[in-house]
């Protein structure tokens, strides 16, 4: 019997394969516990139009990726942080700071997907590199200045 499998299922397949199965495995045991449905035609047609709902979702986040890439590129941002002598920071330069000075401009990314080529203690400026989308990332330098 032919399933569309509508989880992964450990050992048969993955989301949204169709996998032949013997019916009595399908009837007890992939359809009570909603793992999967009758590959007809309707869930068929259902499954193709949930793959091109899901590759124009992902076109248009990656559209949306390379668009806020190309303003972010090379742009340097401004933080000011108290200090104390010698120019040096209470605390580090974290990506929860870079997030709030980018948000503070108009640029929304998340914490997760900033990374820091080097932990600021001083005065000065680094490089951080912005991954907006799994294929798209970009580097920006963020400059801390004495409040």
């Amino acid at each position: 019997m032919k399933v569309i499998l509508l989880e992964d299922v450990k050992g048969l397949g993955k989301e949204d394969e169709v996998v032949n199965v013997a019916p009595g495995y399908a009837r007890n045991f992939l359809f009570k516990k909603n793992l999967a449905v009758e590959a007809n035609k309707a869930n068929l047609n259902d499954i193709k139009t949930r793959k091109k709902a899901a590759a124009a979702k992902e076109a248009q986040a990656l559209a949306e990726a390379k668009a806020l890439a190309e303003t972010l590129d090379g742009q340097t941002f401004e933080l000011k942080k108290k200090v104390g002598e010698n120019n040096r920071l209470y605390g580090t330069l974290t990506a929860i700071d870079v997030e709030a000075v980018l948000a503070e401009a108009g640029y929304k990314v998340d914490k997760r997907n900033i990374t820091l080529e080097e932990t600021l203690r001083n005065v000065g400026s680094t490089k951080a590199k912005l991954r907006l989308h799994r294929d798209v990332s970009v580097d920006i330098t963020v400059s801390v200045v004495p409040e």
